[in-house]
């Protein structure tokens, strides 16, 4: 079947589903690649794979497109779920013949909700898909397929569940389908040198982090490895197919778990003498952090997320206070750049842990850092907990641009004042003179300046935005006093 593979328009400048474990638009323009989308269709030879938001094409394009294929697969998230079940029915009623599946976490938890949300929906594949669909494009009926949910006389039905992948060596080259697919030059994440490509070298996540949505909800808990030599390979052909090419991101969710591995493959990575960079936790230790620097290792992705011990266990983070500072003083050693996640919102949080947070970034002196909001997600031990405590709520959860609101709030906080966390967390550490001293010297540097005025006038903006939530969250609240007063 001709098929079409939809990271889909939710929003203008979305970091949606197929390739973000976090799905929003940023303060600055961002863009994950839809790794997830490009494995199934290197299986299929008549496929293709459409990512909307970076390369700027709107609903109206992207209805367009329903002629031209026989099968729609879209990678939908939940915040964009309501636009993209939109633009799924503009698209059958320009082909009714058109057959369409949604894959992604949202019909992982709930596929007779999703199912039953529109009858332009087909059928749906509960957490990894690449056979499913690559089989289904080939001829296999539904009810061969482990894990879809499907429409049947009327009723869904749920097929079991299959086992996950386990030999990753056998999936196809997703830079293969960025080269056939995608402009690689419209990629951009700001900590990383411009322009990259990423992909994985595992898939799934030992770490039990109850906020975390691929692990829970997609990709699963048991750590597939793909084999050193198979990652080599595809990188030589990334720096081969890519001129210009400046950095290979590693973008699986924890790529440094086990010390033997991450050491054997930055011994064969080494050789080809390139720039990249990955994620990693703090608990990684010197030895292994010294084999990735020496093997042409930049930078690492490293979720920090709290400053609090207690809120670090309630998270089932699986590491401390400790750990975060001598991992941090060892890369600063190494001199390996560090962009550090954190999260305003999490299980437990008041202003005194939200304080120390912050006090525990500016110590750490990490070179950048996201700071985004507690999403409780569907799917995850978070979004439970928050549920069973009458704590979240769905709606809400992205505002018209797709940008962040709070969509868990506790006892003595309200929406507007978690969303100032964030606001003066990004404030007290990038205006302090040398951080920002430092984020100017790295753009003349990379000879970086125009991204960073570019990117500069997008954070002031998104700021501006914050701010003004934040007054009418205020407004409201003083109005709300006022009436029950009279």
């Amino acid at each position: 079947m001709r098929t079409l593979f939809l990271n889909p328009p939710s929003f203008e400048g979305y970091d949606g589903g197929a390739g973000s474990r976090w799905p929003a638009s940023r303060e600055i323009e961002s863009y994950w690649y839809p790794v997830w989308l490009c494995y199934p269709a290197g299986m299929i030879e008549d496929s293709k794979v459409v990512d909307a938001p970076p390369h700027k094409i709107g609903i109206e394009q992207t209805v367009a497109m329903a002629n031209d294929f026989e099968l729609l697969v879209l990678f939908t998230s939940s915040p964009g779920f309501n636009v993209d079940v939109k633009i799924t029915e503009m698209m059958k009623d320009v082909n009714p013949k058109l057959k369409v599946a949604f894959v992604g976490p949202p019909v992982t938890i709930e596929p007779e909700k999703s199912l039953k949300a529109s009858k332009a929906i087909d059928f749906v594949v509960r957490r990894e898909f690449d056979h499913q669909i690559a089989n289904f494009a080939k001829g296999a009926p539904l009810s061969d397929l482990p894990g879809v949910s499907y429409w049947k006389n009327g009723e869904v039905v749920h097929n079991p569940e299959g086992g996950v992948i386990e030999n990753l060596d056998e999936l196809p080259w997703v830079t293969k389908v960025y080269k056939k697919d995608l402009d690689f030059r419209r990629y951009n994440v700001p900590f990383l040198l411009n322009p990259f490509i990423s992909f994985y070298t595992t898939r799934g996540c030992p770490a039990m982090c109850t906020f975390c949505l691929w692990p829970q909800t997609h990709s699963g808990h048991r750590w597939r490895l793909r084999s050193s030599d198979d990652v080599v390979a595809e990188c030589k052909f990334a720096l081969e197919s890519f001129p210009g090419l400046k950095e290979i991101f590693f973008d699986d969710d924890t790529f440094n778990y086990r010390k033997a591995r991450a050491i054997e493959l930055s011994k064969k990575l080494g050789p080809l003498n390139f720039t990249w960079s990955c994620t990693s936790r703090v608990t990684t230790d010197y030895e292994t952090l010294k084999a990735m620097k020496d093997a042409g290792c930049r930078l690492l992705i490293v979720g920090y997320e709290s400053g609090d011990e207690q809120i670090l266990r309630n998270i089932k983070k699986g590491a401390t206070i400790d750990m975060a500072q001598r991992f941090t003083e060892n890369c600063h050693k190494l001199g390996l750049v560090i962009h550090g996640d954190f999260i305003v919102g999490l299980p437990g949080e008041t202003r005194e842990t939200l304080r120390k947070t912050i006090d525990f970034a500016k110590k750490l002196d990490v070179e950048t850092i996201q700071v985004s909001l507690g999403h409780a997600f569907p799917g995850t031990e978070f979004f439970e907990h928050a549920k069973a405590n009458g704590l979240v709520t769905i709606e809400g959860m992205a505002d018209e641009t797709g940008h962040q609101l709070p969509n868990v709030v506790y006892p003595g906080f309200d929406r507007g004042e978690l969303m100032e966390w964030v606001e003066r967390f990004y404030h007290e550490y990038y205006f302090r003179p040398k951080t920002a001293w430092r984020v100017i010297k790295n753009a003349i540097v990379n000879n970086d300046l125009p991204r960073l005025y570019k990117e500069a006038r997008e954070f002031l903006s998104v700021s501006s935005k914050r701010k003004k939530f934040i007054r009418e969250q205020k407004t409201g609240a003083l109005q709300g006093a006022e009436e029950s007063a009279s």
